[in-house]
């Protein structure tokens, strides 16, 4: 079975912008649409996907309105499992700090990031923080 992850808005991004359609990116956003995969979300992680998708450079870019954000994520937030992000150590990245307070919160969670702080070493979180191609390559293999 595949780990319950939380999946960083750069993958969201990555996954509406790329042009390859075997991209890993593209393939977890299809993913998350589908619920093929246990999604884990929190408010506030809803609101940054909305905040940055929204973003006018972003928008143009993507090609959806704002009605169609909106009706993505409510698609992911209807098939997520919703936690409360707990207390957790300084994350790599000070501005992802609620990525790391939500990964926090489970120890079976994954954090799938193109980010290449929070990819650092880190000995409290590094085994679960993992690129998008990896987890693709877990998801498939526990399918």
């Amino acid at each position: 079975m595949t780990p319950p992850a939380v999946v960083d808005t750069n993958v969201v991004v990555a996954g509406l912008l790329t042009a390859h359609a075997d991209s890993p990116v593209l393939r977890i956003l299809d993913g998350m649409l589908k619920a093929a995969f246990p999604l884990v979300l929190s408010v506030a992680l809803l609101a940054e996907y909305h905040r940055v998708l929204a973003r006018l450079k972003l928008s143009r870019a993507h090609g959806l309105s704002e009605t169609e954000i909106d009706t993505i994520l409510l698609e992911l937030a209807q098939h997520a499992i919703e936690l409360q992000p707990v207390p957790a150590p300084l994350a790599p990245d000070p501005g992802d700090q609620h990525l790391w307070e939500l990964l926090a919160a489970r120890e079976d969670l994954l954090l799938i990031t193109g980010d290449k702080l929070l990819l650092q070493e880190d000995a409290s979180m590094q085994s679960r923080v993992i690129i998008p191609a990896r987890f693709v390559a877990l998801w498939h293999a526990s399918a």
